[in-house]
């Protein structure tokens, strides 16, 4: 990948850093750990891989993101808001009564938002639904699912994976964002799913392995995944939970907890510098 394209989707994942954490600052409430995780991974699908038009959100050959980890919903605002589906001061309404940004994504109301999460284990099966349909109605648009690390503790996303397998679903890409941390601690402590590689394959998987702030190896990842066929793809995203402000990073108390004002300041300071 050129270095100005680096640069660029490097930029991107500032501001959804930056977009996520005014969001949940001004709702007081919200995740922010898990948002900040994944924003690499979503600056690099909404501006470089997936096929999408946000003037026309629901145009039928788009490809579709399907964050089943759906408490991380201001990273995934903070992004479709960057992209251009909706102006970014709508952010500051995250949670509000009267807004369509509410604490988890809503495809109802919320342009941009493929399908309705919040429901751990969900997500993944829906974007098996939207892959297989893909197929069977010709079409060429590819599927693309992020689940949580403490989210595969779910049955659900094994028989989600059992069925992408058994349909030879390699328009479906799943991103494990793997930042080792879930609400209750470390995510090894609670209920070990790792080793996330060998489990995949053995669940019929192409499974690649990434740093998820190394834009080279997600550019890498995401290439490699366009060119299998026949089977699924995991890529095993390997990220840091609270990602670009110091006193989150790899600290638990972030995953569902808002700034007050003195820490939002310092958290914009540091992204900003």
């Amino acid at each position: 990948m050129e270095q100005t394209k680096m640069r660029e989707l490097s930029e991107k994942a500032r501001a959804i850093r930056l977009g996520a954490l005014e969001a949940v600052y001004n709702a007081k409430s919200g995740h922010p750990g898990g948002s900040l995780s994944i924003a690499d991974i979503l600056a690099y699908l909404y501006f470089e891989e997936m096929n999408i038009d946000p003037k026309n959100p629901k145009w039928e050959d788009r490809d579709r993101l399907v964050l089943s980890k759906g408490h991380t919903a201001p990273g995934l605002y903070a992004a479709l808001a960057e992209r251009g589906y909706f102006d970014k001061e709508v952010l500051k309404t995250l949670r509000k009564v009267d807004s369509f940004l509410q604490g988890h994504p809503d495809m109802k109301h919320t342009p941009g938002v493929d399908m309705t999460t919040g429901s751990l284990g969900l997500g993944i099966s829906a974007a098996c639904g939207m892959a297989l349909s893909g197929k069977v109605a010709g079409k060429d648009y590819r599927v693309y699912t992020i689940v949580g690390d403490g989210e595969s503790e779910e049955g659900q996303v094994w028989e989600a994976s059992m069925f992408a397998n058994h349909y030879k679903l390699d328009n479906l890409c799943v991103i494990i964002d793997w930042n080792g941390l879930q609400i209750d601690g470390p995510v090894a402590e609670v209920m070990n799913p790792t080793p996330f590689d060998t489990k995949l394959e053995a669940f019929g998987y192409n499974v690649i392995t990434i740093d998820a702030h190394d834009f080279e190896q997600i550019d890498a990842a995401f290439k490699a995944a366009k060119t299998v066929k026949g089977k699924p793809t995991a890529i095993i995203a390997k990220s840091v939970k609270g990602k670009g402000v110091s006193f989150m990073e790899n600290n638990v108390s972030w995953h569902g907890a808002a700034p007050n004002a003195e820490q939002y300041e310092q958290a914009v300071a540091e992204l900003n510098a």
